[in-house]
């Protein structure tokens, strides 16, 4: 485990990079021309993401990147 000290800015960056990065990998899910492979990978990847900005986000912000666990499954 590593840890990181970060000031203001730099925690407003950081939250606006991983925000960033959710949308595009939300985006990329509803492309059903993706295959099966592609999309478990995806899914995956976007566990950690928002791991990662569930500690810097406030719980609102949290519920709106929250995904519905049936629907992570289908693929």
């Amino acid at each position: 485990m590593l840890g990181f000290l970060f000031n203001d800015r730099e925690c407003r960056e950081l939250d606006y990079v991983l925000k960033k990065e959710l949308d595009e990998m939300l985006f990329d899910l509803k492309d059903q021309k993706l295959n099966s492979d592609v999309r478990k990978a995806i899914e995956a990847r976007y566990k950690v993401i928002f791991r990662m900005y569930a500690r810097l986000a406030s719980p609102s912000e949290i519920s709106k990147y929250a995904r519905n666990q049936t629907a992570a499954k289908k693929y």
